[in-house]
C-alpha cells in the first residue's frame, strides 16, 4: 500500500518503498563439487567406527533392526530427522555394496 507522507488520514505514515521477495533458499543446496569431495573423503576414509555398527547392526538384522539402529543413531547425532537420514544412508550404501559383490 502506498504511503502519501501525511499522519493523518487514508494512506498515512513514512513514505516507504515496497519490498521484493527473495529468490528461493539456495543454503544447504549440494554443489557437484561438495558432492565428488565428500564421496572421495569417504572413499579414502571409509565409515566412523559408530557408522560401522549401524552397518552391523543392519548387517545381522532382526524384526527390530530399524528401531534399534534408529535409536542408536539418534543418540550419536542428537535429532531425529539426522537419524532417520543416516540410517537410510547407511542402507543404501550397504545395499550398493552388496550389488557390486553380486555382480562380480
Amino acid at each position: 500500500m502506498a504511503r502519501n507522507g501525511y499522519a493523518k488520514g487514508a494512506n498515512s505514515g513514512y513514505i516507504t518503498k515496497e519490498r521484493t521477495p527473495k529468490s528461493g533458499p539456495k543454503k544447504g543446496k549440494l554443489s557437484k563439487r561438495t558432492e565428488l569431495c565428500r564421496q572421495i573423503a569417504r572413499e579414502v576414509a571409509g565409515f566412523a567406527p559408530y557408522e560401522r555398527r549401524i552397518r552391523d547392526m543392519i548387517v545381522t538384522g532382526g524384526s527390530s533392526a530399524d528401531k534399534r539402529v534408529y535409536k542408536f543413531a539418534k543418540r550419536r547425532l542428537g535429532s531425529h530427522k539426522r537419524a532417520l537420514a543416516k540410517r537410510e544412508h547407511i542402507k543404501t550404501l550397504y545395499n550398493q555394496q552388496r550389488a557390486r559383490q553380486a555382480a562380480h
